[in-house]
């Protein structure tokens, strides 16, 4: 049977494969996620911690994720993956032993994450390199990518309202417990995955040698790097709005961790929608512009949502707010991996998960300091608008950029679309 041409890329095994593992596992880590958030926050009632407990698990994001990319051009990523995967049950299991005995405490919570950045660090760019290695042929890489990334917000979508749900009514334990079983799921679909041996890559012998390589390929190049830029800006004021959310659940909302869930859920189904208008897409034509405009909707969006007196008005804004930045996210991501040479790609990956998962711990902390000073409210307005101003930025150069990538849409002979 024909799949609809917005799901051809789950047309191979190997990638159906992926698609279902990764996606069953990311749920299930989101499920800890929000126990994890709501853990902090009720053992220290502090915003500052929370922003510390974000900045611990994604800062490995910034430091690592560079290097990991040289690494992964060398490496087997699908081996890779099974050892980040199986880090992250050892360390679900870790803290589920805390909790059952009794002795957990905030800094634990703090010291897990950061465990769990790491390994976070290299399993990132591995997926997104091991994405083109599933597929026979480059022109389904932009559907792929799409798609990948649908699954993943959909697990924003379901592992918060579950995580949420399980919390409120078994506690954090139970929580831990369902990450640790859903986390099996990626490590027998690799295991399955039938893929082509790797073959080492010879380069220059310094790391750091291959690490300027890749970074002159992405920001030598004007578009890359205008889009990185604003992805990174996006990254550090508009993503890193979730280390506030347990302080609007909790005294903003008069909720509790089900609220919790019901705010991370409605930005990951916005998530998913702006990844299904992406799959739709034929070829990568047009992303470009995407990129600006959704960028600054974002920021319009958070702005509004921080100053939502209503749970029911904030529940909209954070859902634009959410499509709008991970179609930023997602169409940055999907031009630099279609553009990019093969011997390049797990370093490009890597500047890639560095600009957007990078820069949010930066930003939680940031945030997270600025609410103990000036209220979470007024913190978030600030990054909305920062958010915003860096979008017209980008609007300001979008001719100069749109002048230099269409030659190379020729070079790799892409049909016209909308660019």
């Amino acid at each position: 049977m024909k799949l609809p041409n917005s799901l051809r890329a789950l047309q191979h095994r190997n990638f159906r494969l992926f698609i279902v593992g990764q996606g069953t596992s990311q749920i299930g880590n989101w499920v800890q996620l929000i126990a994890t958030s709501w853990l902090v926050y009720q053992l220290s009632g502090s915003t500052l911690m929370l922003g510390l407990a974000a900045f611990s698990l994604q800062i490995p994001m910034l430091v690592i994720t560079p290097f990991a990319g040289v690494l992964l051009d060398r490496l087997d990523v699908r081996r890779v993956l099974f050892a980040t995967n199986t880090l992250a049950m050892l360390q679900s299991l870790v803290m589920l032993a805390l909790m059952v005995s009794g002795h957990i405490e905030a800094w634990h919570v703090v010291l897990g994450n950061a465990v769990l950045g790491l390994g976070n660090a290299f399993d990132a760019p591995a997926r997104q390199a091991l994405i083109s290695k599933l597929l026979p042929n480059r022109q389904e890489l932009t559907n792929a990518i799409a798609l990948n990334s649908t699954v993943m917000n959909g697990a924003r979508f379901i592992g918060p309202m579950l995580g949420g749900l399980v919390t409120a009514t078994f506690g954090e334990v139970w929580s831990f417990a369902v990450n640790c079983v859903m986390r099996l799921a990626v490590l027998f679909a690799l295991r399955a995955t039938s893929i082509a041996s790797h073959v080492a890559r010879q380069g220059p012998s310094s790391i750091l040698k291959q690490l300027m390589v890749g970074i002159d390929y992405a920001y030598g190049f004007f578009p890359s790097r205008c889009a990185l830029l604003l992805l990174a800006v996006s990254s550090f004021c508009l993503h890193s709005y979730g280390s506030l959310m347990p302080w609007f659940a909790s005294e903003r909302f008069h909720g509790d961790s089900r609220t919790l869930g019901l705010l991370y859920s409605s930005a990951g189904l916005g998530a998913v929608c702006g990844m299904i208008y992406l799959a739709s897409r034929t070829n990568i034509r047009g992303l470009f512009k995407v990129i600006g405009w959704s960028a600054g909707i974002a920021g319009l969006a958070l702005v509004a949502f921080s100053f939502s007196e209503s749970l029911w008005l904030a529940l909209p804004m954070l859902f634009v707010s959410s499509l709008s930045m991970m179609l930023t996210a997602a169409s940055t991501n999907t031009v630099l991996q279609s553009i990019v040479p093969d011997e390049l790609r797990g370093r490009v990956a890597a500047l890639y998960v560095m600009s957007f998962l990078g820069m949010s711990p930066v930003g939680s902390l940031f945030s997270g300091w600025l609410a103990d000073h000036i209220g979470s409210q007024n913190a978030l307005a600030i990054f909305g608008a920062t958010g915003l101003s860096a979008a017209l930025v980008y609007a300001y150069h979008f001719k100069q950029i749109r002048a230099e990538i269409l030659p190379l849409y020729a070079a790799l002979e892409i049909p016209p679309y909308d660019a």
